[in-house]
């Protein structure tokens, strides 16, 4: 789904860090938003939502990733790439990088989670803690196959959570369907 080469040049940015007037207000609103997106997009489409699981497989995650999570070497996590869709549409993609070591307990559920949204898992874990936003602006950075005729550049966010003491990254970006959706509404009142 996400071109590999894209993904690693990507940079991250502490939310703080990026200036009000390069982050435009439509996108502010909801890529600052520390709630659960999964509950947000559900209400902003009167639950015309599902998620569509493009991959997840066993595999290594991008130096950035590593770094992120604060891993110090190499090693296998399950990668899951999912489109999080509102009115047949494709919002948001989503890729999560879960390192087998945070595979345990209650949060084993996390291999085998289908097409369940991450986002009810995470924000209904008693033991969930959320690390700060990191955000980039991102350009072609999907295979353009999934999203045709679309301008293919937008913002996104990612952040490390917790479960515990154990680690997981979540990387979301906001193609500008849900800006657009956002605009129309806007206009309608």
């Amino acid at each position: 789904m996400f071109v590999e080469e894209q993904l690693r040049q990507l940079h991250w940015h502490h939310f703080q860090r990026v200036p009000q007037h390069v982050l435009p207000s439509p996108w502010r609103d909801w890529v600052l938003d520390r709630g659960s997106l999964t509950k947000r997009l559900i209400e902003t489409s009167d639950g015309d939502f599902r998620v569509e699981v493009i991959s997840q497989r066993n595999g290594f995650p991008l130096p950035t990733e590593l770094e992120a999570l604060g891993l110090t070497q190499r090693q296998s996590c399950i990668i899951r790439e999912v489109a999080l869709i509102c009115f047949d549409q494709p919002w948001v993609y989503a890729r999560s990088i879960v390192p087998n070591a945070t595979l345990s307990g209650s949060a084993r559920r996390l291999a085998h989670l289908g097409n369940k949204p991450l986002g009810a898992f995470l924000f209904n874990a008693p033991d969930m803690e959320r690390g700060p936003l990191e955000l980039t602006q991102y350009h072609n950075l999907f295979k353009g196959e999934l999203i045709p005729g679309e301008p293919l550049s937008g913002w996104g966010r990612r952040s490390v959570f917790y479960l515990g003491d154990k680690p997981l990254l979540v990387c979301e970006f906001f193609t500008p369907r849900i800006i657009s959706h956002e605009q129309c509404q806007e206009a309608e009142t």
